[in-house]
């Protein structure tokens, strides 16, 4: 009993610390904890087209699949003979390509608001040109789905390892671009993905930076 006593006393006042601090955890603190990609194994990750996919699924909602032709070809190799880079600028959700310090491209994009991209600084570590994404939370209504997501360039660093599966990718499952919309990927029109996937090699760094301006849609708030 006396265990029992002292748990429960514990249990009162780690809650107690949490609402004096003004932490007390809100439902869009839970749906960014919890929405995040499902973890992938980058020693067998692999192109993965499914041509009869007919429905995904974006936040509990049933959407259709693009009809698209399987488009495969050789990976890449890394080339550090040419000075390529990319930045994402999370405050106004663009992306910028550079080479040799000229820009060469210019996208809106939408990055995470279910859950969040990270900044610093990281690489290209293998290109796909098609793959099932999937994750989210059915309870918190962020649960996605997505066969054949064209285009991805997967990234990572020592903080961010490659099995979290951060990419930019296609997009077919919405048109918002501009503003936050993904689960920590960096989305963009799949034309847009198609032009930087062709320019960039592996081992292109890439530089997320800058800070969020929106929060979570207000189903997400009591």
């Amino acid at each position: 009993m006396l265990t029992y006593y002292n748990l429960m006393k514990n249990i009162l006042l780690a809650i107690s610390f949490i609402v004096i601090s003004g932490l007390l955890i809100t439902r869009s603190s839970w749906a960014s904890l919890f929405s995040h990609q499902d973890r992938i194994d980058p020693q067998t990750i692999d192109e993965n087209y499914n041509p009869s996919a007919k429905i995904a699924i974006f936040n509990n909602q049933k959407i259709s699949v693009p009809l698209t032709n399987q488009v495969l070809g050789v990976k890449d190799k890394a080339d550090n003979s040419t000075n390529k880079r990319i930045e994402v600028d999370l405050t106004n959700q663009k992306l910028y390509a550079y080479e040799n310090d000229q820009k060469v491209y210019q996208f809106l994009v939408s990055t995470g608001t279910w859950g969040r991209t990270p900044n610093g600084t990281f690489k290209i570590w293998t290109k796909i040109r098609s793959q099932k994404m999937s994750g989210g939370s059915k309870e918190l209504g962020t649960y996605y789905y997505l066969p054949n997501v064209p285009y991805i360039l997967f990234f990572g660093n020592n903080q961010f390892p490659n099995n979290l599966g951060f990419s930019l990718h296609g997009t077919y499952w919405h048109n918002n671009f501009g503003v936050p919309m993904s689960h920590g990927c960096v989305n963009m029109r799949t034309p847009d993905v198609a032009q930087i996937f062709a320019w960039a090699t592996l081992d292109t760094p890439i530089t997320i930076f800058g800070k969020y301006q929106t929060t979570l849609p207000s189903i997400y708030h009591p």
